[in-house]
């Protein structure tokens, strides 16, 4: 018998699922689905599926536990509290839910908290005692770790910085607050930024690859043309970058973290967010001459990272 676990990364528009060995650097299973209406009978049926094609892969594989990642406020019981990514799913005990339905010990965490643990156990935070994962898409999430262990917070709600204010008369944001960062770093954000650029005449690449639409453009219409070295767009990048590392100045200034891993859609870009980001980032910590240097890297996991990370904690929970 081969002892697998599952794992579950519910986003705003797909649910992914892998199968790992905990001992393994690589999942032996990984499928993506859209994200369900049904979460709990989306999930229930991702994790028959999952134990399906591993048994494909392995036919003495068991699934033993199952681990989810979930983009908002999860408790300690395993309890989603609310997200504002996440409309329609308030208080909902998932990991009680998913466990009767499919009959195995279920751990429920945030996403972006799965994602980092992952990063830290087998990605870019591998051997940091003091890792920040910041996960970088339509929201902000980010997952820490302290003394080489997770960090939760009193009631299981550590790694939301995308709503710590940092404009305090800017954008309204989703959660319902003024100028959080999520308006100025997230993928959305950036979406934004080239929208406006472009009302304001200065993005007709912008403008040709959404189709002549101002209110088309999106954060990958920006990234593509500011790789293919179109001025504007690289000012947007610059813009965003500022705004990213402000975020980040503050988290480093507060958790002293040994490295910080950028994951989520927009680390797929690789360089040229990264970098801008780690220029704008010097300018702004505190201190910049008298620390040692705080690395900022590309995550190496990929979509993966959060699935995979909820399921070596539920491996390690259960």
């Amino acid at each position: 018998m081969s002892r697998v676990v599952c794992g579950l990364d519910l986003g705003g528009t797909k649910l992914l699922g892998v199968v790992v060995d905990p001992s393994s650097d690589a999942p032996m299973v990984v499928l993506k689905r859209p994200r369900p209406d049904h979460v709990v009978a989306g999930m229930a049926s991702m994790v028959e599926e999952l134990k399906a094609s591993a048994r494909e892969v392995d036919p003495a594989a068991e699934v033993t536990a199952v681990g989810v990642g979930m983009p908002g406020l999860v408790d300690r019981a395993g309890v989603f509290r609310y997200g504002p990514n996440l409309k329609g799913v308030v208080d909902v005990g998932i990991a009680e839910a998913v466990a009767d339905a499919v009959g195995l010990p279920v751990v429920v965490d945030n996403d972006a908290t799965c994602a980092g643990w992952a990063e830290h156990e087998r990605g870019a935070a591998r051997g940091a005692n003091h890792s920040l994962t910041v996960t970088l898409g339509t929201g902000i999430g980010a997952g820490l770790t302290v003394k080489g262990q997770v960090l939760r917070g009193a009631h299981g709600f550590a790694g939301e910085p995308g709503h710590m204010m940092i404009e305090p008369s800017g954008h309204l944001c989703r959660c319902g607050r003024l100028g959080c960062w999520e308006q100025y770093a997230s993928g959305f954000a950036l979406g934004r930024m080239g929208r406006e650029a472009a009302e304001q005449g200065r993005a007709g690449a912008l403008v040709a690859l959404a189709g002549g639409d101002l209110a088309a453009i999106e954060g990958e219409h920006v990234t593509a043309a500011a790789a293919d070295g179109d001025a504007d767009s690289l000012a947007v990048i610059g813009q965003f970058s500022w705004w990213v590392a402000q975020g980040l100045a503050n988290l480093v200034n507060v958790l002293d973290s040994e490295v910080v891993v950028i994951g989520g859609g927009l680390a797929e870009v690789g360089e040229l967010i990264i970098d801008p980001i780690r220029r704008a980032f010097d300018g702004v910590i505190m201190g910049a001459v008298h620390r040692d240097e705080v690395p900022i890297v590309a995550a190496q996991l990929g979509e993966r990272a959060g699935a995979w990370g909820a399921a070596l904690l539920a491996s390690a929970r259960t």
